[in-house]
């Protein structure tokens, strides 16, 4: 079995995601946001086990793309917990940082299943 290196870091993501999830509710006590992150956050790598059984390279490539877009929705509730102080700039940061990896890696396995779908 070859590594597969979205399926990897959008899992690993998403046990971020859930430790996030766990200090905002128990020391924060933040719940309406931390579930919308929660629910996006650990989308993202469902959507990407799900892709692996497309039924077409049509299929792969709309699971991929919602993929991408639980990707953004989860930017914006990080950025949304960072601009009102329920995360610190460190976590943010952190955070931030593997969340651009995992979007920079959906958008090119979009481009290109798109391109090679073409030939």
């Amino acid at each position: 079995m070859k590594n597969n290196v979205v399926k990897n870091k959008s899992f690993d993501f998403a046990l971020r995601i859930v430790k996030m999830h766990e200090f905002l509710c128990e020391h924060k006590k933040e719940f309406v946001l931390s579930k919308q992150l929660l629910q996006s956050g650990t989308a993202i790598g469902i959507l990407v086990r799900e892709a692996e059984q497309e039924e077409s390279k049509a299929d792969f490539i709309h699971k991929m793309a919602i993929a991408l877009q639980k990707a953004n929705v989860t930017e914006y509730w990080i950025e949304l917990l960072f601009q009102s102080n329920y995360i610190d700039e460190t976590e943010y940061n952190s955070t931030k940082t593997d969340l651009t990896e995992i979007l920079k890696l959906l958008t090119s396995i979009i481009k290109t299943t798109k391109y090679n779908t073409k030939k």
